[in-house]
């Protein structure tokens, strides 16, 4: 827009600041979190912080609903992730760690709540993942 500004010949000192603060402000809203997972903890890396928390020690799981559903994570030392429910099903792997966690949670006594949500989501990505290979296969038109 300050380009349209200048080409327009009204670009002024007030208006270059409004278009870089409106700028700024798109990019904190649509930056994508980075999340990153190992051995029993889950990370999801925002603009200005990294929320972690505990797979293997969660208390707490359910689903926030909202124009974009979000899985609402809370283990028992206090951390708190909320990771887009899609970005677990573009990633199976990521998945895979997070259910391993999940297990162990509930081994543990620990995830007393949460079924629902999880149950669903890994129905989602077991079926996207059974579609994929009957497509490869060619079982599938």
């Amino acid at each position: 827009m300050q380009l349209v500004d200048l080409a327009n010949g009204t670009l002024t000192p007030g208006r270059g600041v409004c278009w870089t603060s409106v700028a700024l402000v798109l990019f904190a809203v649509l930056y994508p979190a980075r999340v990153t997972a190992g051995p029993h903890w889950l990370a999801s890396r925002g603009l200005l912080r990294t929320q972690r928390v505990h797979t293997d020690l969660l208390v707490l799981v359910r689903r926030s609903d909202g124009v974009a559903p979000r899985l609402v994570l809370r283990d028992a030392l206090g951390g708190r992730v909320e990771i887009d429910t899609r970005t677990l099903t573009a990633n199976p792997l990521l998945w895979h760690l997070l259910d391993q966690g999940v297990r162990l949670s509930r081994e543990r006594g620990l995830l007393r709540c949460g079924a629902g949500p999880l149950q669903e989501l890994a129905d989602r990505i077991d079926g996207a993942g059974a579609r994929a290979v009957f497509e490869a296969s060619g079982l599938l038109p």
